[in-house]
């Protein structure tokens, strides 16, 4: 009995000071100083307004041999050595219960809310618990401002694995990328044939009529492009068999046509990435006391299609893609009025998940400038693009992808293999070899005139790239003919 005690006792203790550090956060939160600062802040319209009215009683210490308090004879107190006992207030009613209030009782209670401070407790009704649209309303502030660790240096930082794998992606790919190329040009009338070479990821951020419509005064240094300009650009003959496409399509009116460019392209869809916008700055939230005239809501959100093109297995071709690495949801800052840039998340999704070095960025900007990707786009203010220098970073084959180490390959999310089928060797109700547990048969003897099996099967580690020690190099891929460049019609 007295081992619970001592438990039941070191629970309550935890949970106190669990208790008191909440108070200590939230007291800290709605900016009052103590425990009764928190205790009128969180007091909910009747509470306030009964104890403005009945203010608290006095309490008096009685000592434990029961002696009585004013002289009367009460009967003594039991239990610890010190009890609070409160004494009648004769000034006001002895109970409050079931009378009602007076007029201007009613009108002590009754408060302006200038903000969303006191909505903290209560009924939705009167005083909504974690109102945000509310306060939305009051302040300006988005509900997604208030999401914890949205940014992706904070994300992992509970998850050590992850966190590992994400540190040994990003060294890699800072020790393989090749240096930023752009060059600077209109993409309506530049030759694309001119490039000689396919890509593995494509990235196409267009200027959008709707972020004119949504910005005014947004000043770019090319014009706006509509869907149809963009369908007709050349991305079929871009793009390698396999490769990702990736078009930014704006908050909702240009999904559609997002979707149709995709298949004009050649390219399926198969994710759909959400940039969620936060206004935590002033500057950002000024923009919306501007309410948008053409949408029914206001909108805080943009959407990025991706598109494969050829087929890629998430269980076999992990040379080429590394599968689940990253949410299809991006929390970030919008950017200012008079910018359209997009978040810089959007490369590390596509870095982490394709592992091809061929990356093409369309309507880029100084600011987009990134190692191993090739911009071209009529906001580059220079040019550095040399053919030669940037074909010969991808002469040799195991050049085309990044490679990966050994750790990476432990630590990254894997499919589950497919299960046994039903009715094979011990399976569908067989019984197993003595000792328990299910075991498959030997592998058959090798026949005659079959050759061996190439490095990789079976168990066996597949051959380190020559030029980079310690990076897996892809598997021989003698199912899939090598691409040919096909110009085709322009």
């Amino acid at each position: 009995q007295s081992r619970s005690s001592e438990a039941m006792a070191s629970r309550f203790s935890a949970l106190r000071e669990k208790s008191r550090k909440r108070r200590e956060v939230l007291a800290e939160q709605l900016g009052v100083d103590d425990s009764d600062g928190l205790t009128k802040a969180l007091a909910s319209q009747d509470e306030r307004a009964d104890r403005d009215v009945f203010p608290p009683r006095k309490m008096v210490k009685l000592p434990s041999d029961g002696a009585s308090v004013g002289g009367s004879s009460a009967a003594p107190v039991r239990g610890a050595e010190v009890a609070k006992i409160p004494l009648a207030n004769t000034t006001k009613p002895a109970k409050a219960a079931g009378r009602r209030r007076s007029s201007e009782e009613v009108e002590l209670a009754e408060k302006v809310y200038t903000d969303s401070s006191a909505f903290l407790k209560g009924t939705h009704s009167e005083n909504p618990h974690n109102d945000y649209c509310q306060h939305f309303v009051d302040t300006r502030q988005r509900p997604h401002n208030f999401i914890r660790d949205p940014a992706i240096e904070e994300r992992f930082a509970e998850y050590p694995k992850l966190h590992e794998l994400m540190i040994l992606k990003k060294e890699l790919l800072t020790a393989r990328a090749t240096p930023p190329m752009y060059h600077k040009c209109d993409l309506e009338d530049f030759d694309f044939v001119s490039l000689g070479m396919l890509f593995d990821v494509i990235l196409i951020d267009p200027p959008l009529e709707e972020y004119h419509q949504r910005a005014s005064g947004l000043n770019l240094k090319q014009r706006t492009w509509s869907m149809e300009e963009i369908i007709d650009l050349p991305i079929e003959h871009l793009g390698d068999i396999p490769s990702f496409c990736f078009l930014w399509c704006g908050a909702s009116n240009m999904l559609d046509k997002g979707r149709d460019c995709l298949k004009k392209w050649g390219y399926r869809r198969c994710e759909d990435i959400c940039w969620i916008k936060t206004n935590r700055s002033a500057a950002t939230r000024a923009k919306d006391d501007h309410l948008e005239g053409a949408s029914i809501l206001q909108h805080t959100k943009e959407h990025c299609l991706m598109g494969i093109r050829g087929t890629v297995r998430r269980s076999t071709d992990h040379h080429f893609i590394h599968a689940n690495m990253d949410l299809d949801l991006i929390i970030c800052e919008e950017a200012p009025a008079n910018s359209t840039e997009k978040p810089e998340e959007i490369y590390s999704i596509i870095e982490n998940f394709c592992l091809g070095r061929r990356r093409l960025h369309l309507f880029a900007s100084d600011t987009t400038l990134r190692p191993g990707w090739l911009s071209l786009g009529q906001e580059l203010t220079s040019s550095n693009l040399n053919l030669d220098v940037y074909r010969s970073f991808f002469n040799a084959p195991e050049d085309k992808v990044l490679g990966f180490h050994p750790e990476i390959d432990n630590l990254r999310p894997k499919t589950p293999p497919p299960k046994q089928p039903r009715g094979g060797p011990y399976g569908g109700g067989e019984k197993g070899p003595p000792g328990g547990g299910a075991q498959m048969p030997p592998p058959p003897p090798p026949q005659q005139g079959v050759p061996p099996l190439p490095p990789g099967a079976m168990g066996m580690p597949p051959p380190m790239l020559p030029h980079h020690p310690g990076l897996i190099a892809p598997p021989p891929m003698a199912h899939m003919p090598n691409p040919v460049w096909h110009p085709g019609p322009m």
